[in-house]
């Protein structure tokens, strides 16, 4: 396996530090990330995203959607039961605890969030400011032909 070093990125840059961050976390290999609960990242307009989290067994009341520095932390911790007095002869079902992270764009914002038919889906938009939106610039004519420069005499010296 082959690994990189950022340093250089870091002495040679100044305020890229999201993207050197973001490379970071993308070329560590973190064998031990858990795949549980399996999720979907979609498309759903030009600017708009959805991600949907299998969360099968969980109540709205068991689930958490929160955004902490640009990134939404999803958590589910099932409230404990009682299974004392109940025997299971095959547990398949996962209920156990999660937490799962996604790093959002700067001007990506969270719109809302459902529960249904054991699936979770949370919907964002990305709103780009006015300020960094393209804007057109009119173009005008040449200058006017009564409009004169200024001219300067130059006289040599020497």
């Amino acid at each position: 396996m082959r690994t990189y070093d950022f340093a250089p990125l870091h002495r040679a840059t100044v305020g890229f530090d999201q993207i050197a961050d973001l490379m970071d976390r993308v070329m560590t290999n973190d064998v031990g990330q858990s795949t549980y609960p399996p999720y979907n990242i979609e498309k759903t307009a030009t600017d708009a995203y959805r991600i949907s989290i299998a969360v099968a067994g969980f109540s709205d009341s068991d689930l958490s959607v929160e955004i902490k520095e640009n990134a939404l932390v999803v958590s589910g911790r099932k409230a404990d039961e009682d299974t004392a007095e109940r025997t299971f002869l095959h547990r398949g079902i996962a209920t156990r605890a999660f937490e799962r992270r996604f790093h959002l764009a700067e001007h990506v914002r969270v719109i809302g969030a459902s529960h249904s038919d054991g699936m979770l889906h949370i919907d964002l938009q990305r709103e780009i400011p006015e300020a960094l939106k393209p804007r057109r610039i009119e173009i005008s004519g040449s200058t006017p032909a009564s409009v004169e420069t200024d001219v300067v005499d130059a006289k040599a010296v020497n």
